[in-house]
């Protein structure tokens, strides 16, 4: 696990987003270290997916968000979402988004895009790093997206994302729909990230399977940052265990 020094690759400060009146994210404060895996936990509509779009500068039209993000040291906060990705950062959704009638390796080299149009000659040295990483999408590689299970979908949706080799990976409950064998196949995955140096900011309402792998956790609770903490500590804190862990005593 990683520890927490060093200067934050993401850095997250004073963070609120309103929906007109509604307001679904207040003052939040997110840091996340090159290499860290950082989990933020929380019940369904607790503002996590609306977090990471206003991080990424992907909120609904509806939107608007108000605060600093700063990434790599540099105030993204009015840079557009593109602009972003070629930065460095990388949001995969909760709903994959793959192209279902693609190949799957159609749809990783599609994650490269971005590298081939900013003229990089090397644009898909990742492929085999993915595969390896994901052995069954290499078996599937002339497969269409489509006929994927769907942890393999998810798999596909994460190894796109790394295709663009970003400094910070997003993930939005990537463990959603799963069933619980492939669950813990993808968190032994994204931990295995941690190899690679990419920073995973992770949303997820999987928390026991979430805080196993983190190196630090965040709890959101309507809207607002609850509880911060190391993420072995928030394991054990009496609060978390209670409401989200389905435990009466602490974890071993």
């Amino acid at each position: 696990m990683q520890t927490e020094s060093g200067t934050p690759i993401l850095d997250v400060t004073g963070l609120s987003v309103r929906y007109g009146k509604v307001e679904a994210l207040h003052n939040a404060a997110i840091k996340v270290r090159p290499g860290q895996i950082v989990s933020v936990i929380g019940p369904n509509g607790a503002g996590k997916s609306t977090l990471l779009n206003a991080i990424m500068g992907a909120l609904p039209v509806s939107g608007h968000a108000k605060g600093a993000i700063a990434f790599r040291g540099d105030d993204v906060s009015a840079v557009p979402v593109e602009k972003r990705v070629a930065r460095g950062m990388c949001l995969v959704p909760e709903k994959r988004e793959l192209f279902s009638t693609m190949t799957v390796e159609d749809n990783l080299v599609l994650g490269a895009y971005r590298r081939k149009r900013a003229g990089e000659r090397d644009f898909l040295d990742q492929l085999e790093p993915v595969f390896q990483l994901f052995p069954r999408l290499k078996e599937r590689r002339r497969q269409a997206a489509g006929t994927l299970s769907g942890g393999e979908r998810q798999m596909l949706a994460v190894g796109r994302a790394l295709m663009g080799k970003p400094d910070l990976l997003m993930l939005d409950e990537p463990s959603l729909g799963l069933a619980p064998l492939i669950v813990k196949e993808i968190f032994h995955i994204i931990s295995a990230l941690r190899q690679t140096g990419v920073a995973t900011l992770l949303i997820e309402q999987n928390a026991r399977a979430a805080l196993q792998i983190s190196d630090y956790g965040y709890v959101l609770e309507t809207g607002e940052l609850a509880l911060e903490g190391a993420a072995a500590d928030l394991a054990q804190n009496p609060r978390v265990i209670e409401t989200y862990l389905g435990l009466t005593k602490k974890v071993a």
